[in-house]
């Protein structure tokens, strides 16, 4: 996730910089009603006592809304943000924002371009942390069109710029650069990076980054011929999606199933998964479970798009 909550600026507002700094907390937790609580009384604070810091209240607030999928309307105010404050700070929480809601409405190019001004700014500020975050974003936009090289040289940068600790971020990161290895079937490398995400976000209970990492594992199974393995990874992945309600994630877990369950064999069973997928999210598609029987569905789905 590496949402665009700003972490760390040196005043003399303790309560303002309690809050915000539980609100980031949280929000890589991936307790986002808990962030965005905090993040309103930060904002409540900052419209009372510090008129500097409501810029960036409102930054750290609508990365929230944009990671509940409600940020549509914060784009206006954020974009304002980028425009009015020359502060390389606001702009770069502001910047990361917007970048990261064109990403999760796939909206790619626009993606890109908002995530290279976070580049930009986080330079300017030498965070080797949002570096990390904003060159993963970008790897992140070139993955989804399918331009892997590119996208594992910024995974990779990205890697190396992260500090050395465990974190919801390097979890990302790893399973991330680990999918394009598998990508490029270079696939020991990959195999290795994505168990060593798999294992932090479990010791961290990322449970959104293990979601993820358990579907790129199911896919890089697929690709060895090694079905059971990615059945079990694929139906863990199917339960957290539905516990969260992370719908990309379970459109993906059902169509990785049903495949995994047709190339080894169970031609019953890929049926089923099929047809769940077409009812839940094709209805009107009842071809579709027979269609996907017959194609390969590992040429149809990029799970990072």
């Amino acid at each position: 996730m590496n949402p665009g909550a700003e972490d760390g600026r040196s005043r003399s507002t303790a309560e303002f910089e309690k809050l915000k700094r539980r609100g980031q907390h949280a929000i890589e937790a991936d307790r986002l009603d808990e962030a965005a609580h905090l993040f309103d009384l930060a904002l409540a604070w900052a419209g009372e006592h510090d008129a500097g810091l409501v810029d960036l209240a409102v930054c750290n607030r609508a990365a929230v809304s944009i990671e509940l999928r409600q940020g549509e309307g914060e784009l206006p105010r954020l974009r304002e943000i980028l425009l009015r404050n020359a502060d390389p700070l606001c702009c770069r929480v502001a910047a990361y924002n917007i970048a990261r809601h064109y990403e999760l409405t796939k909206n790619f190019k626009k993606a890109m371009f908002y995530a290279r001004i976070a580049c930009d700014r986080s330079a300017v500020l030498e965070r080797r942390d949002w570096l990390a975050s904003s060159h993963n974003l970008i790897g992140n936009t070139l993955l989804a069109e399918s331009y892997v090289d590119r996208a594992r040289e910024q995974y990779e940068l990205a890697l190396e710029l992260l500090p050395d600790e465990p974190s919801p971020s390097r979890a990302c990161i790893l399973a991330n650069l680990g999918y394009c290895l598998v990508l490029q079937r270079r696939h020991a490398e990959g195999y290795t990076l994505l168990y060593r995400s798999l294992r932090l976000a479990r010791h961290l209970g990322a449970e959104r980054y293990e979601t993820t990492t358990r579907l790129d594992l199911c896919f890089a199974h697929l690709e060895t011929g090694r079905y059971r393995h990615a059945a079990r990874h694929g139906v863990i992945a199917l339960a957290l999606a539905e516990k969260s309600g992370e719908e990309d994630a379970v459109k993906n877990a059902l169509y990785l199933l049903g495949e995994a369950a047709n190339l080894g064999g169970d031609v019953d069973l890929a049926h089923a998964y099929f047809t769940k997928l077409q009812r839940k999210f094709f209805p009107d598609a009842t071809y579709l479970p027979g269609f996907l029987l017959a194609v390969d569905i590992r040429k149809l789905v990029n799970l990072h798009a």
